[in-house]
């Protein structure tokens, strides 16, 4: 049985994210981060639990 997935169109996600939508263009194209996305024609998603995930992993308590 497959979950249904919260699919979220690249401007929401740069807003989720308190980015660019233009960012995250850039972190899709070079690879930067590690954030999966999903392209459909011309416009892309993001999962919102990959949108979680990557927030959890870049959280940080201390910058050393």
């Amino acid at each position: 049985m497959n979950k249904k997935r919260n699919l979220i169109p690249r401007p929401k996600a740069a807003e989720y994210l308190s980015v660019r939508p233009q960012t995250l263009a850039v972190w899709a194209t070079t690879g930067r981060y590690d954030l999966p996305f999903i392209k459909i024609g011309r416009k892309v998603f993001y999962d919102e639990e990959d949108l979680e995930q990557f927030m959890r992993n870049n959280t940080f308590t201390c910058t050393r």
